[in-house]
């Protein structure tokens, strides 16, 4: 298998950046070289930070993070102690690594307003536009409009957001890792808490989310340069950090456009 070009599909994690809601947001501690050199020489009795080359010894950084930090995948246990109808959800070190390496396909719902649920209806007629054929296991990725404003104060209220049928029209047919720019796979929260008020009706709360109580599923949250995909061709890397009996993991994602193989004499 020959790799023509990466795509990166994975934010960067830093400190200060309103991706997250107050109390949730990543620290970041550094420590430079200098500060190693001192923690370096404590471990040799005798060693100076002046014996070392430039009086230098390593970085490190301290972090401070949620399992939600950053570009990460939401395992079943995330959203319900049960998938599959009744089955106990499996956290994120028990996801399949087979789903993790897949075809990727990419809708975009750029132009659908912030808060917008999808329905199935909406997920279909974007197949019938790029003229894709949904196989089982393929990675389905969502460009919103999320995606233009990460970093900004605003980023976690916009967005569109896939319910319940739209996830469930994915799931029927064999998707078990989906993605999106967005903070959530659900529509921002602050939408929800409106609807809510003016209808009562518990069910639309993280309706995608909960869809997995059904049929078990990953959602990668806070997806970058989906903009830069076609709508498919290419394969989608997502393996999440292998952390014991978590609800998600952080994973660098990376989309993978592959050429032929090189003819071998």
């Amino acid at each position: 298998m020959k790799i023509r070009r990466f795509v990166d599909l994975s934010v960067t994690l830093e400190n200060g950046v309103p991706a997250d809601p107050p109390g949730l947001q990543p620290q970041i501690d550094y420590i430079d070289h200098r500060t190693g050199a001192q923690h370096l020489s404590a471990l040799f009795p005798g060693l100076r930070p002046e014996d070392l080359p430039n009086e230098e010894g390593w970085a490190a950084e301290d972090l401070r993070l949620h399992t939600h930090s950053g570009t990460h995948m939401d395992a079943p246990w995330h959203y319900a102690s049960t998938m599959d109808r009744g089955r106990p959800a499996i956290p994120i070190d028990e996801v399949p690594l087979d789903w993790c390496f897949r075809p990727g396909v990419k809708l975009d719902f750029r132009a659908k307003a912030d808060g917008h649920v999808v329905t199935a209806a909406e997920m279909e007629a974007e197949f019938q536009r790029i003229g894709y054929a949904l196989q089982p296991l393929d990675i389905v990725l969502v460009n919103t409009s999320a995606g233009a404003v990460y970093g900004q104060p605003d980023y976690i209220d916009r967005g569109c957001g896939l319910g319940r049928e739209a996830t469930l029209w994915l799931l029927n047919r064999g998707t078990r890792v989906v993605g999106t720019d967005a903070w959530s796979w659900d529509a921002p929260f602050c939408y929800t808490r409106e609807r809510y008020a003016a209808t009562g009706d518990p069910s639309i709360i993280w309706e995608g989310h909960k869809a997995g109580l059904e049929i078990g599923y990953c959602q990668m949250e806070k997806l970058a340069n989906l903009d830069q995909l076609p709508d498919h061709g290419f394969l989608v890397s997502c393996f999440p950090y292998k952390i014991k009996g978590a609800s998600a993991g952080f994973t660098r994602c990376v989309a993978l456009f592959v050429g032929e193989e090189e003819n071998k004499t």
